[in-house]
Order: structure tokens, then C-alpha cells, then sequence
């Protein structure tokens, strides 16, 4: 109870309003969107956004002419994503969706899989978000990577800090990211990046493909310029999008997204 408090705490602050539309965050949102535009049913279709936060990409995903339902555990994150023209936003859990079998062509995990530690859990969500969804339709989760926590204490200065190794190290084994300090985020899990495969597999979402969203340019795109003008982010989402699909970069991506069509 005491992690769900916390969680819940952490975005009660707001951080998450904003944290996709500035800083290192904006590589995230481009290159989700970036993938998500290509992977799409052609449109407009119908959207389930689960834990959509407060509506970054639904925002767009409305504005693209989809038909755009977001559902979301925070009532400060639903009351954001109401008043965007074309969302209909409602409070929800990824893993009892109140929403009829088969009625999307799309669902969205953007963000659920990242605080549902239990295995068990996870694969209700994933399962969840293919009965919605019809025939044919496609079913996209992102997770955050098992090594992202170390990359960025190492970005910081911080990892030879001793309690900061200890989380850290314990991290790579486990996958339970244990906030170093809830302002930078809050309890959660991080997936090896086979790990989310065998996820989709027993949830029966085969095959799967994922896509690195960020690659190694987290580490230094926003520090560096590559988001601040049209022409450098345009060669920068270029050259991530030439190596999407290599595994062997899966790992130093921060993010994956996964994807699956509904059988």
C-alpha cells in the first residue's frame, strides 16, 4: 500500500503533465510518435489510450482525426486530457477495463506496465488491452528499459554514491526500480528487453515486434542541441529510426515500444 501511496503521489505533483513536451522528455514523445503514425491502422480508427496520463499523445492522436478514448487511474491526469477537443477521458485500471470486447483497432499501454511489477499482473493488462481490441487491430506497450536506471545514475555523477549503487546494481538483477528521489519518478519496473516478448507471447499477442525508441541518444540529445532545431531533430529521429529494430540496441534504449496485431 505504502508504493501505491507513493506512486500515486508522484503524479499528483503533475510532473507528468508536462514532462513529455520539454527537456530530454521530447525525444520520448517524437520518436512514440514518430512509431506509432507508422504502425497505426490506417485511419482514422478508433483508440483506447490506457494510463494515458494527462492526454500528450492523445492530444495528437485526436488531432490526427482517430477517435481517441483515454483511460487512467489519476483523476488529475483525466480532468487534463477532458478538456482536449476530441478525447473522451475517463478514471480506469489497465487491468479491468470497462470497455466492450473488440470495439478498438488500437489499444495503448503507454505507461501501465511500468508500475505493475507482478508478472501476473502485467500479462492481465496485456490480455485486457487484446479483448478490446478486434481482429486485425494492434496492441502497442512500451517499457522502460532494464539498464536505464544505471545509464543515468552513470549520466549524473551519481552511481558511486553507496546507497545509489546499491539500488542501482539491485536493479539490473531485478528489474524494481526503488526511487533514488520521487521527484525524478516514482516506483516502478523495468523490463529486460526479451522479457516483454515472452509478456505479449502468453497474453497471445504474436508475433511481436519491438522498436528502440531512443537508442543511446538519450544520453545526450537534449544536452547536446539535437532538440532544438527542425533540421537536427529531423536527422536525429532519421537516424533512430535506421536502427529501430536492432537488437543488439535494445538495452541502451531508455524506452521500447512492443507491438502485436490481434489474431
Amino acid at each position: 500500500m505504502e508504493t501505491i501511496a507513493a506512486i500515486s503521489g508522484y503524479y499528483a505533483r503533475g510532473g507528468e503533465v508536462h514532462r513529455l513536451t520539454g527537456g530530454p522528455g521530447r525525444l520520448e514523445f517524437l520518436r512514440t510518435q514518430d512509431v506509432l503514425r507508422r504502425v497505426l491502422p490506417p485511419g482514422p480508427v478508433r483508440v483506447l489510450d490506457v494510463g494515458g496520463g494527462a492526454g500528450v499523445h492523445a492530444r495528437w492522436l485526436a488531432a490526427d482525426g482517430h477517435q481517441v478514448r483515454l483511460v487512467d487511474p489519476m483523476p488529475l491526469h483525466v480532468r487534463h486530457a477532458a478538456d482536449i477537443a476530441g478525447v473522451d477521458a475517463v478514471l480506469g485500471d489497465a487491468r479491468r477495463l470497462d470497455e466492450p470486447d473488440g470495439y478498438y483497432q488500437a489499444s495503448l499501454l503507454l505507461g501501465p506496465l511500468y508500475h505493475l511489477p507482478e508478472r501476473g499482473d502485467r500479462l492481465t493488462a496485456l490480455r485486457e488491452a487484446a479483448r478490446v481490441t478486434a481482429p486485425g487491430g494492434i496492441v502497442v506497450a512500451a517499457t522502460i528499459s532494464r539498464y536505464a536506471g544505471l545509464y543515468d545514475t552513470l549520466v549524473r555523477g551519481r552511481y558511486l554514491e553507496p546507497e545509489v549503487r546499491r539500488i542501482t546494481d539491485a536493479e539490473v538483477v531485478t528489474g524494481v526500480h526503488e526511487p533514488l528521489e520521487q521527484d525524478l519518478f516514482t516506483h516502478a519496473y523495468f523490463h529486460h528487453p526479451d522479457e516483454i516478448v515472452a509478456e505479449f507471447a502468453e497474453a497471445g499477442l504474436t508475433p511481436a515486434t519491438r522498436y528502440a525508441l531512443e537508442g543511446g541518444a538519450w544520453l545526450f540529445a537534449d544536452r547536446d542541441g539535437w532538440l532544438e532545431g527542425d533540421e537536427r531533430t529531423a536527422g536525429l529521429l532519421e537516424a533512430l529510426r535506421s536502427v529501430e529494430q536492432e537488437p543488439s540496441l535494445f538495452g541502451i534504449s531508455s524506452h521500447l515500444l512492443t507491438t502485436a496485431t490481434v489474431r
